[in-house]
């Protein structure tokens, strides 16, 4: 009896085993296959951040970076609370940082509007479906300089079609200094990051939405569900995880903002970006150091909103299973 029991347990313990073993050495494997591209991310992006990590504790300068001394916190100090600048530190960096937070909230969240209503259209059947996503992809397609010039022109006080178009239906009395104007100007840029940038965020949403069952559709229009209850109570928690990954990755472009600011507006005050603030004191004002230190911030602060997302996210899931 007691050799048949331990037969049996013996017989137990061998699969469990030999699955272990299978995984590690599927885990190997994948390790294997995964290290080229890993060593190859850590020379391209790693390597940098760390150099930018570096000069940022030195006053170096962009002509002269072999020639440097520590200054320590100093470059991240002056932010705050520079000597040069009072109390407060630089107002151009505040200014710089409230402009960004204010573009990526209004971009995101109105590309996310608008996303979810193209992703909806194109999810239904009709003629044209095909030739519809093919057209909505065109603005994502093209360069983000080629819009910057392109809406640039669009938004001339004089000549520009978007003041004519005002005119015409009678919104406007006169012609708007849509880039010269501070107070129009970031309103131009959110515009022209979210004409590009809904394309993207549609086709995000629209691939969330074809893993939806039509079961759960039909059962909720026989049950008598209206459609916006079908939306809030099948869609929408069905696609939330689709849609917390599509606000990570457009929430960390916004706040990278630098190519469409600096092409539509120059890089003026009142739309400077954190990351164009960082290209001025490092290219403009040669300041290695002091730009060094603006961009670790700005990495620093995508990478917070970020893991912001990811344990905003793992909470939904957690209550989600619960």
């Amino acid at each position: 009896m007691t050799t048949k029991i331990l037969s049996l347990n013996t017989s137990l313990v061998r699969p469990q085993r030999n699955k272990r073993s299978l995984q590690q050495r599927r885990a190997r494997a994948a390790w294997l296959l995964v290290f080229p591209a890993l060593f190859l991310l850590a020379g391209v992006a790693g390597w940098p951040l760390l150099r930018t990590i570096f000069y940022s504790f030195t006053d170096a300068a962009l002509d002269t970076p072999e020639v440097y001394n520590f200054v320590g916190f100093d470059n991240y100090l002056s932010f705050f609370d520079g000597e040069a600048y009072g109390v407060l530190g630089d107002p151009l960096w505040w200014k710089s940082v409230r402009n960004t937070l204010w573009f990526s909230s209004w971009s995101v969240s109105i590309e996310l509007i608008l996303g979810m209503l193209v992703a909806l259209l194109m999810n239904q059947k009709f003629r044209g479906q095909g030739l519809l996503r093919a057209a909505v992809l065109v603005p994502w397609a093209i360069p983000t300089i080629v819009t910057a010039k392109m809406w640039g022109w669009m938004f001339h006080d004089q000549y520009g079609v978007v003041n004519d178009l005002l005119l015409r239906i009678g919104i406007i009395d006169g012609p708007l200094a849509w880039i010269a104007s501070p107070t129009l100007s970031m309103w131009a840029v959110v515009f022209a990051d979210v004409w590009k940038t809904i394309p993207f965020m549609a086709l995000m949403l629209l691939a969330a939405l074809q893993t939806v069952p039509a079961d759960l559709y039909e059962a909720a229009r026989v049950d008598g569900a209206t459609a916006w209850q079908r939306f809030t109570r099948i869609t929408l928690p069905l696609i939330m995880p689709a849609m917390i990954v599509a606000l990570i990755f457009r929430t960390m472009d916004a706040l990278r903002v630098f190519d469409l600011i600096y092409v539509l507006t120059s890089n003026s005050e009142a739309t400077v970006s954190v990351s164009g603030y960082a290209r001025d004191q490092m290219v403009a004002y040669q300041e290695m150091g002091s730009g060094s230190a603006a961009s670790v911030l700005v990495f620093m602060m995508v990478a917070g909103i970020a893991a912001s997302f990811l344990y905003a996210g793992s909470l939904y899931n957690k209550e989600k299973q619960v």
